[in-house]
């Protein structure tokens, strides 16, 4: 294992025992999280809905997604290590009691009791295959990449890809206002990359068979 990899571990390591900790300390109630999601909604209750700012991408699917992870980035937009400026609003306005029943009610939405697993994810092209070694995604990512190794970790495949390629960016370019993510874990991964590398592993990543979903609200069906 290069020098890289091994610092990589030690970080994945630590950033996880830490959040572990905190998220032990607010219980989420996803029936008190469905009565608190209006600012959800209107992006993440639409298939297909387009952010226009600050970039233009679908917006991510987030119903299958993890409590632990959702409250994860919550958090990182009200503490700013995210920059989104309308995400930012949106979690300064949340409670940690507020964000532990979102999450809880994002984790269960959708979610189908005794679905069948997933199906293996196709190897891509070859060069598919060396940025996913090179970054090492499965290593956090899990199985599939939709099996996590800690559930403060997104799952990732079949993510709509224009949104992972401006994510992905964001991890480049921590200083801006408006788009810039701190992850020292991310930050050293993306930074391998070029923006060309970003996009072809976003578009082979966002093919892949997904648990991810985007449940509409009645009112928007």
């Amino acid at each position: 294992m290069n020098k890289f990899l091994s610092s990589l571990s030690v970080l994945v390591v630590a950033f996880a025992t830490s959040f572990s900790v905190n998220a032990q300390e607010v219980k989420g109630d996803a029936k008190a999280g469905a009565g608190k999601n209006s600012m959800c909604i209107g992006c993440h209750g639409i298939k297909g809905y387009q952010a226009s700012f600050p970039e233009i991408h679908k917006v991510p699917m987030i119903s299958g997604q993890s409590a632990a992870y959702i409250a994860a980035a919550l958090n990182g937009y009200k503490k700013g290590d995210r920059k989104h400026p309308t995400m930012r609003g949106i979690a300064d306005s949340l409670s940690d009691q507020d964000i532990a029943d979102l999450a809880a009610y994002y984790a269960a939405s959708g979610v189908v009791e005794g679905a069948p697993e997933l199906p293996a994810a196709a190897a891509g092209t070859t060069k598919a295959q060396e940025l996913v070694a090179k970054g090492n995604c499965a290593s956090c990512h899990g199985a599939n990449f939709s099996k996590p190794i800690d559930p403060s970790y997104p799952k990732i495949a079949g993510q709509h890809s224009d949104y992972l390629f401006v994510a992905l960016k964001s991890y480049k370019n921590v200083e801006s206002a408006q788009v810039g993510r701190g992850n020292a874990i991310m930050g050293g991964i993306a930074k391998q990359f070029s923006n060309a590398e970003l996009k072809e592993l976003a578009n082979y990543v966002g093919s892949l068979p997904s648990d991810l979903k985007t449940v509409p609200q009645s009112r928007f069906k």
